[in-house]
C-alpha cells in the first residue's frame, strides 16, 4: 500500500511539473484570441477600472492573445533565453490589445513559449491580427443583444471566405459570447483546430452588451 501512494504520489507531482514551464518553441500551432471587449468590460473590466471600458472607448473585438498549441494541450511560462519586453514595447500594443498589461501578460505566459523574441512575438500578435477581417456589424452594436453563438461565427465565416468552421470557434462564459478563436500555424496560415480547442459554444441567446 505504501509503495502504491508513494507511485501515486511520484506521478502527481511528475503531471504537475509538466503543467507549466515548457521548453520555448516546442508546439504545434496557435491558436489566436479575439475577445468581445464589451463583455469582458462587463465581467471583469468594469471591477478593475480598466481604460479601455471607458465610456466612449470604441471597442468590439480586441487581440487577447496569441498561443503555442500542441494537437492536445498548450504548453505555458515557458523556459526562454529571450528577454522580456520593455514596457515602452509593450504599450505599442495598446491599440489591439486595450492595454499593455495584457500584453506583457501574454508575452509571459504564451509568448516565452512561441520561441520568439519578444519583438518577434509582439510583431507575430499584430500580423495575425491583421489578417482576420471584423464584420462591420459588431462596431455598429449599440445596445444589449442576445443572439445564437453559431451566428456570431457565422458572421465571422462570410467576413473571412478564407476559413473554414474547423478553423475557428466561438466560446462563451457566464452566458455571454467571449471570444472568437482562429486556429493558426506557425507561419500565421488558418489550419483546423485540435481536438481540445475545436468545441464550440451552443447557446442560442448568447449576450452581446453594446459598444461603449
Amino acid at each position: 500500500m505504501r509503495i502504491l501512494l508513494r507511485a501515486t504520489l511520484a506521478s502527481l507531482i511528475s503531471t504537475a511539473a509538466f503543467a507549466g514551464g515548457e521548453k520555448a518553441g516546442d508546439f504545434d500551432y496557435y491558436v489566436m484570441s479575439l475577445s468581445w471587449s464589451p463583455n469582458w468590460c462587463a465581467l471583469e473590466g468594469d471591477a478593475r477600472g480598466a481604460p479601455e471600458c471607458h465610456k466612449g472607448a470604441g471597442r468590439a473585438f480586441t487581440l487577447h492573445g496569441l498561443w503555442p498549441q500542441y494537437e492536445e494541450g498548450w504548453p505555458s511560462y515557458c523556459r526562454t533565453t529571450e528577454r522580456d519586453p520593455s514596457r515602452a514595447e509593450s504599450e505599442t500594443m495598446a491599440d489591439i490589445m486595450g492595454a499593455s498589461g495584457l500584453a506583457w501578460y501574454q508575452w509571459k505566459k504564451h509568448g516565452r513559449c512561441s520561441g520568439l523574441s519578444a519583438r518577434s512575438y509582439y510583431d507575430s500578435l499584430r500580423r495575425a491580427f491583421a489578417t482576420v477581417k471584423i464584420p462591420k456589424v459588431f462596431p455598429m452594436i449599440d445596445k444589449r443583444l442576445k443572439v445564437p453563438a453559431d451566428v456570431v461565427e457565422g458572421a465571422f465565416l462570410e467576413a473571412n471566405p478564407g476559413l473554414s468552421p474547423d478553423q475557428i470557434t466561438v466560446t462563451c462564459d457566464s452566458g455571454m459570447i467571449q471570444e472568437i478563436r482562429i486556429c493558426l500555424t506557425k507561419d500565421l496560415r488558418p489550419r483546423r483546430c485540435g481536438a481540445d480547442a475545436i468545441r464550440d459554444c451552443r447557446l442560442k441567446d448568447a449576450v452581446l452588451e453594446p459598444i461603449r
